[in-house]
């Protein structure tokens, strides 16, 4: 393999940053993102957040770098391999999630990453991981369909067999047991990745984060100024809560960020900024939230 160098990933994941906000900005005509620069207590380094609030567009966004240098692992790192126990880390990456205001524009997240684990006397350890998954209330099929075929564009260079791949794992990582469903229609979920060498595995994570954009942005502009009321809102803050639940329960990311020491505002930057809850809730069958839960919160071959 390759000696990895951090700089380089550095160098890009800024880059991605300012890109993606540059880009949603552009979609937002009634706010702004405001930055707030970190330090990391827990280790050296820290990040940079960006989060635009109150749109019209965009009711809540967050777009976060970060770049931070640790003692050792927590166990959410190490619970599944035992080689890591004990290293000091380093993990950079960017990571994001967008709420929008129009419940017919579905909720997106991204995110890539780097990892390297080093121990004295030892060879260090790296990997590359990341992805992007897509979370409508009320969906259309054709963006369900387009934001896979992107997806599948970003993984072609690498190999047919790359987007079957990290598409399943995508549909198994963001899959709610107590629920039974699916967050949303998927996207691309991988970790771990070094086998290709180091040059190769960057560039597959450089193709994940440059096509984020170009999966989501026409969605946003197709939908963006369809009109809804009441009902559409309060399914959209009730679905909103499935979001919560997943982050909490079972997200990685966040269980890294809290048990490393993390930052916990740039760590929770991904909660929506309004969510209900109700009792024992049910959609009414024919409705358009039927069509939810009947043909897009499930596993499904898009393409």
């Amino acid at each position: 393999m390759t000696t990895p160098s951090i700089e380089s990933v550095k160098h890009y994941l800024l880059d991605l940053q300012d890109r993606i906000c540059n880009r949603l900005a552009a979609e937002e005509p009634d706010a702004l993102f405001e930055e707030d620069q970190w330090t990391y207590a827990s280790g050296i380094g820290g990040g940079r957040t960006r989060v635009l609030a109150g749109g019209s567009v965009i009711e809540q966004g967050g777009v976060n770098f970060s770049h931070v240098t640790g003692h050792t692992l927590p166990a959410s790192a190490t619970a599944h391999r035992a080689d890591l126990q004990g290293r000091g880390f380093q993990a950079l990456g960017v990571s994001l999630v967008i709420h929008p205001r129009n419940p017919y524009v579905p909720t997106s997240h991204a995110n890539v990453r780097f990892f390297l684990a080093e121990k004295e006397h030892e060879a260090p350890v790296w990997w590359f991981g990341g992805g992007f998954d897509l979370t409508p209330y009320y969906p259309f099929e054709e963006d369900a369909v387009a934001w896979h075929q992107t997806a599948r564009e970003a993984c072609i260079p690498f190999g047919e067999e790359v987007y079957p791949q990290y598409k399943k794992w995508c549909d198994d990582y963001f899959f709610l047991k107590h629920r039974n469903e699916t967050r949303g229609v998927g996207g691309l979920f991988f970790d771990d990745l070094n086998a290709w060498g180091f040059k190769r595995c960057f560039e597959f994570m450089q193709s994940v984060g440059d096509h984020y954009l170009n999966a989501y942005l026409p969605i946003v502009q197709r939908r963006k100024s369809m009109p809804f009321g009441e009902r559409e809102r309060a399914f959209q803050l009730y679905r909103r809560g499935r979001y919560v639940e997943f982050n909490l329960v079972y997200d990685r990311g966040t269980l890294f960020g809290l048990q490393s020491g993390g930052r916990t505002e740039s760590i929770l930057m991904s909660m929506p900024p309004v969510a209900h809850w109700r009792y024992n809730w049910s959609p009414e069958p024919g409705s358009p939230e039927e069509d939810l839960y009947l043909n897009y919160l499930k596993a499904r071959d898009w393409l």
